[in-house]
């Protein structure tokens, strides 16, 4: 990354220091060593890569949501899987060589456009001619919704749109789908919300096999209600679940048992329906979006599993016993009445939802259940187009001298007009270079406006960092490209937004959390935005949510003991940076910022006896896998300590001296308490009702430094550094649990368990060692942390793996990790605050905060957008 490295000249536009875009990630990386495969963004949409050469899923660009996937390239019939990958935030190359042919596939999101392009290169490396039939299948099975925009977002099937993660990652994979993994209870009568149940509600939350139910509020679940009837018999293999009858009624809800579904089996039970005309539920097999369900529809018996729906063309009589039973198998599920087959699941290439229109020119794909319309067009046309079930397929016969190279190139428009949409994607075909080209133009621009003061498109802009180490350059210019590329400009009318994470989760959601962990470049870079965003936070009910759905605006998902740490900072450092004093008069749910941030600094009132606070016995408030991480911890009991000084200081400032006292003491008696639980060698003890226990966990260690770095003794400052640089850092990483914790074994995600750390981690702690005063080894780790992205970006969880090598690290996908995480950024704000002590805050008295900063043994900051304290 030779631009940022001290005497590098700016390029492009570029301000002295910011290297160019293609610099700053992505370089070729072998499929062996990926975990988690790149995504695809255009600042209004996002989508997954696949294991194929060309398959895209998970593309969500709201209003429209793709299922299964768009289709993969064949070549000669066979279906080659990608070998290497090079992530660009314009676009993804895929490639695969064999036989002396190489096959290289470069696939983009048109910036700001309903608009998919890939380009297929195959070059023949050998000696002798090659004639090649390639083929690409051609899908698009999406869908038009304003509904349905959680972080478990609606995703179309043949059955309906709603988020069925698993089975979409099956697919994904190219494995068997129709049957998910895992013992579920058999449950008759009427359903559960599909989502983990928790009825004693402190599990941890583990996703190997199921989801919370982080959904939006306008998701309607269609199966409330058990079917009026009768059923006996109930067997599975040699295993009588439910042999007397079980009367159903509409609210009827019976446990059968707890079985793993295998192929090669069936379910069987006698059936006799109690009312006519009726619409209800028999049985469920577990409370999963893929889980096996009949049920009655208009009086008529249905089936669905994994994204299908089947029905019976034929009325059940009502008073009479039928024997049923559901034959499962791996690629087909079948329901028998009376013995005889009445429906079987087909292929989801097959699906009767949408229909496909097509010839040598193109083709047209409509959806029969929402206005969604896609058009494919070609650059080169191919030499044949056959229908596809609800698709396509497009053909190309090459014929390859040694040394040559053949390209052809496919276009997807997508809407809700098919003229428009085929006019679009025609246009698109017509002008092939320039189209794959305007991607790559559009983010260079963006990167440019980045770090330009005055620029068009952020209401702010970043420092450029001219750094003295470039590993230290290169790990803050990745935290700012992955803050442009999780930037979003179409999913809201509030205006452009950043989002949390993804593109399998949250294409409109934003967590409170997360943005916390770069709230000062948050502020430098679109305050505007930051003002929106945090107006809109306090005006929902954010103690009982973890963040909100950006284009609809409603919360989701459940309470986080960080909110009222993360509203509290991120609206300190929106005031601090801009000057803007007068937000704190803003009105936001009933009341002023003001009285928010008094609410968030005393939110430790109310839980448990104060001072500390219990934070509850449900660890999905905290750290959600680590299971004992649950009552009374150090680190937000830290945060509250750190909250209450700056908020006396924002009191003395409006002149409110009394309260600011009362403030000063609350944060006394709490950083008191905090320390009272330090174990010696740096730990920290948890206080549980009945009784304590000692934890190895970064979020204790990077909140106390943080917030009470002066309050520790030498001796305790000297053990927190060596708990960290002994049990924490690895590799070019770190573990966010010391494996050695009791803990550890029973914490099996890698985002906080012991198999490695959560994006945002290393920039919490090195933050803390900086304050600890050890900014050497903050800035050994930020030099570090590079290495660690997977040739692209970080994600949510980065995983350490042992090798013949040693130790490496790499983008997680373990349960349902983001590939994209907004927390990453939080490296570059390290960076900023804790290398070069850039640190708006309430505390103390005001001070003009510098437009650069420089030191000596890590370079220079400069164009800092900061404002002047207006109060």
């Amino acid at each position: 990354m030779s631009a940022a490295t001290p005497g590098a000249p700016a390029g492009d536009g570029l301000p002295d220091g910011v290297p160019d875009l293609g610099d700053v990630a992505g370089d070729w990386v072998d499929a062996a060593d990926l975990a988690h495969l790149p995504s695809l963004r255009n600042q209004c949409g996002q989508a997954h890569v696949n294991g194929d050469l060309t398959s895209l899923s998970w593309l969500a660009a709201p209003p429209y949501s793709w299922g299964y996937h768009s289709g993969r390239l064949r070549v000669d019939g066979a279906v080659p899987d990608a070998q290497r990958y090079r992530w660009k935030p314009w676009g993804v190359q895929r490639e695969h060589t064999s036989g002396g042919v190489r096959l290289r596939t470069d696939t983009r999101m048109v910036l700001g456009r309903d608009l998919v392009l890939w380009q297929v290169e195959v070059t023949n490396g050998g000696p002798h001619p090659v004639e090649l039939s390639v083929s690409q299948d051609l899908f698009a099975m999406l869908a038009h919704t304003e509904t349905g925009w959680g972080w478990l977002y609606d995703v179309p099937w043949t059955a309906g749109n709603y988020h069925d993660f698993m089975t979409l990652e099956r697919i994904r994979a190219g494995a068997p789908y129709l049957l998910g993994h895992g013992t579920r209870r058999l449950r008759l009568g009427r359903p559960r919300l599909p989502g983990i149940q928790r009825d004693a509600g402190t599990e941890a939350m583990s996703l190997e096999y199921e989801l919370p139910r982080h959904v939006s509020q306008d998701t309607v679940y269609p199966h409330r209600s058990s079917a009026t009837a009768t059923v006996r018999g109930l067997r599975y293999r040699d295993i009588d679940l439910v042999p007397d009858e079980v009367v159903l009624e509409p609210s009827s809800e019976v446990a059968a048992g707890d079985i793993e579904l295998s192929a090669g089996s069936a379910l069987r039970f006698e059936l006799r329906l109690d009312a006519a005309d009726q619409t209800g539920i028999v049985l469920t097999h577990g409370n999963h979006p893929d889980s096996l369900q009949v049920g009655v529809d208009a009086g008529r018996l249905w089936f669905g599993i994994a994204g299908t729906r089947e029905s019976v063309e034929r009325d059940i009589a009502v008073g009479r016993w039928y024997t049923v039973a559901v034959a499962l198998g791996d690629e087909r599920v079948a329901l028998l009445l009376d013995d005889e087959q009445v429906a079987v699941t087909g292929d989801w290439t097959d699906s009767p939802r949408w229909k496909a229109l097509c010839d040598r020119t193109g083709v047209s794909i409509a959806d029969s259940l929402s206005p969604a319309r896609a058009a494919y067009a070609f650059d080169t046309p191919p030499d044949a187009v056959e229908e596809l079930g609800a698709g396509a397929r497009a053909t190309w016969n090459l014929a390859i001298e040694p040394g040559d190279s053949r390209r052809f190139g496919v276009v997807c428009a997508y809407g809700t007009d098919a003229v428009d949409v085929a006019a679009e994607a025609a246009r698109a075909a017509a002008g092939f270079p320039a189209a794959l080209a305007r991607t790559e133009h559009g983010y260079r621009a963006l990167w440019r406006a980045m770090f330009t003061p005055g620029n068009g498109e952020f209401s702010g802009h970043l420092p450029a960092l001219r750094a003295a180490d470039p590993g230290i350059a290169r790990s803050y210019y990745m935290g700012a490209l992955l803050a442009l590329y999780l930037r979003n400009t179409r999913i809201s009318d509030a205006g452009p937004i950043f989002l949390t994470g993804g593109p399998r989760l949250g294409p409109t959601t934003t967590y409170f959390w997360d943005h916390a962990e770069w709230s000062r470049l948050y502020a430098l870079l679109d305050p505007a935005g930051l003002r929106s965003w945090l107006l809109r936070a306090l005006s929902g009910p954010y103690g009982a949510s973890f963040g909100f759905d950006t284009r609809n605006g409603g919360p989701l998902g459940n309470a986080y003991a960080a909110t009222d740490y993360a509203l509290f900072r991120l609206a300190e450092h929106y005031v601090c940076v801009t000057g803007d004093v007068s937000f704190l008069d803003e009105p936001a749910g009933g009341r002023t910022v003001l009285e928010h941030l008094g609410s968030l600094a005393h939110g430790w009132r109310g839980r448990g006896d104060g001072i500390p606070a219990d934070f509850g016995a449900d660890p999905w408030r905290l750290l959600e896998c680590v299971p004992n991480y649950v009552n009374v911890v150090a680190s937000f009991n830290a945060a509250y300590a750190g909250m209450l000084r700056s908020y006396a200081g924002l009191l003395r400032r409006l002149g409110r001296d009394r309260e600011a006292n009362t403030a000063d003491g609350d944060a006394t008696a709490m950083s008191a308490a905090v320390l009272d639980l330090y174990v010696p060698g740096g730990l920290w003890r948890i206080t549980h009702p009945w009784g304590t226990e000692p934890i190895g966990h970064c979020l204790d260690f990077g909140l106390v430094a943080a917030h009470l770095h002066t309050d520790l003794d030498e001796r305790q400052r000297g053990e927190m550094v060596a708990f960290v640089t002994d049990k924490l850092l690895a590799s070019t990483w770190m573990r966010a649990l010391t494996p050695d914790d009791p803990a550890a074994p029973l914490s099996n995600r890698p985002d906080h368990g012991a198999a490695g750390a959560f994006c945002a981690w290393p920039g919490v702690t090195a933050y803390g060692l900086a304050k600890l005063g050890r900014a050497d080894l903050a800035a050994g780790l930020l030099s570090r942390v590079h290495a660690s992205a997977s040739g692209g970006l970080w994600g949510q969880a980065m995983e350490i793996i042992a090798g013949p090598n040693g130790e490496s690290v790499r983008v997680a996908e373990d349960g349902v990790s983001n590939r994209d995480s907004i927390g990453g950024v939080g490296i570059a704000e390290a960076v900023v605050s804790g290398l070069f002590g850039f640190e708006p805050s309430f505390a103390g008295p005001p001070m003009e905060l510098p437009d650069s900063i420089e030191v000596t043994d890590f370079g220079r900051l400069s164009n800092l957008n900061v404002g002047r304290w207006r109060g």
